[in-house]
């Protein structure tokens, strides 16, 4: 039966019917096998990975800045622990600090308390307790690891100082120090030449007048600061950041060192923490005699052309 005797019958028009009346082809009416019509073209994933490139090259900067920032809360409450340490001692100690005698400087008792704030202690090295908190998490990588040159045992801008002899070795069992931190030897009495010496630079005690002006412990490429040596005006600032190494007085001078963004984190002798610009270092007091308004300072005149190249751009005091 031919399809005009079934349409005359009533019946359904075949599908060749249809697609004669309709015109098209059957390829147009079906989708195809090998094209997805739901899927992306090659222009558009080429945007979409252009979108996310931009906002990667856009977020980079800040997320960098964050995870700074993150380090730097971490470098804080590091020393704010060292203060809880030191404060410990002193509340024990008819609040006196651990400062020694003319004939006790050499005290074991003064080296251990001390020491291990340093990382000099030998048996609080031994046990490695305060390994967490030893490093500023910005410069935990240790500038000699393997302790054979001690010329280049000295930290830097981002680099611990650290280790003074190889593994085994060393003036005591276990003892080979290390951190990022330092001390200021006018806090602890240990670096004069006489006992007017440490009267007239040094404190005893944190019962002191300004003790939040007062630094104890802080940022550093060396183990300590030597500000005993320090006159009213203090030292010149370094002509170059402390990103090289190496072992010379420069750097167990000052700690003026970028390690965070323009400053350092410093401990105060009231065992306040706080960031301190690196030109703000110059009015610290860090020796009795030390004037907090001297050369290096805004109140004593400094001019811009005076500071080294690469702090210019840091903020005034």
């Amino acid at each position: 039966m031919t399809g005009r005797e079934k349409r005359a019958r009533g019946g359904t028009p075949t599908s060749v019917e249809v697609r004669r009346r309709s015109g098209r082809s059957s390829i147009i009416r079906h989708r195809s096998s090998f094209i997805n019509r739901y899927g992306f073209t090659l222009i558009e994933l080429l945007v979409v990975i252009s979108i996310v490139a931009l906002l990667m090259a856009i977020l980079a900067p800040t997320l960098q800045r964050v995870r700074k920032q993150a380090r730097a809360v971490v470098c804080q409450a590091n020393l704010k622990q060292w203060g809880v340490f030191l404060a410990t001692y002193v509340s024990e100690n008819d609040g006196r600090l651990p400062a020694p005698s003319a004939k006790e400087r050499d005290d074991p008792h003064y080296i251990e308390w001390w020491g291990c704030l340093g990382g000099w202690g030998s048996d609080a090295w031994a046990h490695d307790q305060a390994k967490d908190i030893r490093c500023c998490p910005m410069a935990a990588r240790l500038a000699n690891p393997t302790g054979t040159s001690q010329a280049q045992s000295l930290g830097g801008t981002f680099l611990a100082w650290g280790r003074f002899w190889p593994e085994g070795e060393g003036p005591l069992p276990g003892w080979n120090p290390r951190g990022s931190y330092g001390i200021n030897s006018c806090v602890t009495g240990y670096w004069y030449n006489s006992v007017e010496d440490m009267r007239l630079l040094t404190w005893q005690t944190p019962d002191v007048r300004d003790a939040g002006s007062i630094p104890v412990y802080f940022d550093h490429a060396a183990p300590w600061a030597w500000t005993w040596a320090w006159d009213s005006h203090g030292v010149e600032p370094p002509a170059c950041d402390s990103i090289p190494t190496g072992f010379n007085s420069q750097l167990c001078m000052s700690p003026c060192i970028n390690r965070h963004e323009g400053g350092i984190n410093v401990a105060f002798l009231d065992w306040s923490v706080r960031k301190v610009g690196l030109k703000e270092l110059w009015t610290l007091k860090w020796n009795r005699r030390f004037s907090t308004s001297g050369h290096w300072t805004k109140a004593g005149g400094v001019k811009l052309e005076e500071w080294p190249a690469w702090m210019r751009g840091f903020k005034d005091y």
